[in-house]
């Protein structure tokens, strides 16, 4: 019986895979058939716009005065010249096109679903509630969400001992969640960003004691990959009383905590600047001329156990590695247990650079990495580092590490989660899985795979 509904899901992804292949076919092959020797050219306009789009957005960010302007006003012109193009070359054959490409990637995922690695969820772990859990709540974090959740009474009316941080004054988080642990607190939680988070998250890593993640952020990367509740930041407080326990990595560069990334160059440049809290979109405009083209900061390099970056504009070192491979996952991380580092590193000089980005499946400008321990290096004796968006000025060089399961993340049990990632759509694979005969060809299971 086993065997007979392998073979049938066999078939099902051999036929998906046949079908991805004809509608990928189809997508390319209609357009250039519609328009006969003008869809070839009309191909070769498509990739000039988007090489000149790319390398207009780098005149524009490396470009000051008139220069910059034109270069803004080509690089929404170029991209909206050619939908225009097509649109009135291509007529009906141009949503038909999308169509049959929507029908490729989703009947391509069916085919592949059997050669996605096994689930990476986070191994969860049943733990007694914590009597004594004290909770550092900013009311200014994610623009008054403490206040607009009730965060503060419904956490106290669940036991925890609750402290409102005061807005006009600095105060050492640190200091307090120490002082929480010596007075007995068997519990950590932080409602505020996600810089506030890693302060002290790293005093409950250094105690052992749980961690509660409160999405009261703006952003919420950090409970976002923990699979919390975004929308809800009173849902997170659930964990008090029905909650599990993860244990997930924490990364350090130096003996500073990250529960997301680490960035160095031009977005820790910006960040630095006193104006960038009040003008985000202003300070970056006038800072990055400078920074991109090296006018401004210092040379940067990074190394790993065995790779070397040399002079990238960016580099971002990250607690587990970003999802790159899938456009629907930029910004998300898979897993946080993994004990691996991600490191970005971005190095683009001019805009047929810029336009490789874009246009070339492995850029040289970009690099993709994962190794346990990065140094970042400077040919000045400090380095600016934002860490978790937080502007910081460290030594020269940055030793980042990462410290596997060090942190214990008490989560509600019944939340949002991780979604899985769906397979990467490999083509060969699905030419040999399209043409196989047979059980023994079933992708992750031939000898070829």
């Amino acid at each position: 019986m086993a065997v007979n509904s392998y073979a049938a899901d066999h078939r099902a992804q051999q036929w998906a895979a046949r079908a991805a292949l004809a509608a990928a076919a189809l997508a390319v092959l209609l357009p250039l058939g519609y328009g006969g020797v003008g869809g070839v050219l009309l191909l070769a306009a498509v990739l000039a716009g988007a090489a000149l789009t790319a390398a207009a957005v780098w005149w524009a960010l490396t470009r000051r005065g008139p220069v910059r302007w034109a270069a803004a006003l080509l690089a929404v012109a170029a991209p909206t010249a050619v939908i225009v193009l097509l649109a009135t070359t291509l007529l009906w054959a141009l949503p038909l096109s999308l169509v049959s490409w929507a029908v490729a990637v989703v009947a391509g995922r069916y085919a592949l679903r059997s050669t996605r690695k096994p689930s990476t969820r986070m191994k969860e772990r049943r733990t007694s509630p914590p009597r004594r859990p004290f909770i550092l709540m900013n009311p200014r974090s994610g623009g008054g969400k403490v206040a607009a959740f009730g965060l503060k009474e419904k956490a106290e009316r669940l036991g925890a001992r609750v402290v409102l941080l005061d807005p006009e004054q600095h105060q050492d988080v640190v200091a307090l969640a120490r002082s929480a642990v010596a007075d007995g607190a068997d519990l950590l939680g932080v409602a505020g960003g996600d810089g506030t988070q890693a302060l002290v998250a790293a005093v409950a890593a250094e105690h052992d004691v749980p961690f509660l993640v409160i999405s009261a952020g703006t952003r919420n990367h950090f409970a976002m990959d923990l699979g919390l509740d975004r929308a809800d930041p009173a849902a997170c407080l659930d964990a008090l009383t029905d909650g599990v326990e993860l244990r997930v990595d924490l990364g350090f560069a130096g003996e500073h905590p990250f529960v997301n990334n680490a960035s160095f160059g031009a977005y820790a440049a910006v960040v630095q600047d006193p104006a960038y809290r009040g003008d985000k979109i202003g300070t970056t405009w006038e800072l990055l001329p400078d920074l991109l083209t090296r006018q401004r900061g210092p040379e940067l390099t990074a190394r790993t156990a065995d790779t070397t970056l040399t002079a990238p504009q960016a580099v971002l070192v990250s607690n587990n590695p970003y999802l790159t491979a899938d456009p629907t996952g930029l910004g998300r991380r898979e897993r946080l247990d993994s004990g691996q580092l991600g490191v970005l590193g971005i190095r683009v000089d001019s805009a047929a650079e810029a336009a490789g980005l874009l246009l070339d499946p492995e850029p040289e400008g970009l690099a993709v990495l994962t190794a346990r321990e990065v140094v970042v290096d400077a040919d000045s004796p400090e380095i600016e580092v934002g860490l978790d968006g937080e502007a910081a000025l460290l030594p020269a060089p940055v030793h980042c590490r990462i410290a596997p399961g060090a942190l214990r993340v008490r989560v509600p049990r019944n939340r949002p989660g991780v979604p899985d990632a769906p397979p990467r759509l490999d083509w060969r694979r699905l030419r040999k899985l399209a043409a196989s005969v047979g059980r023994t060809a079933a992708p992750g299971r031939s000898r070829a795979s």
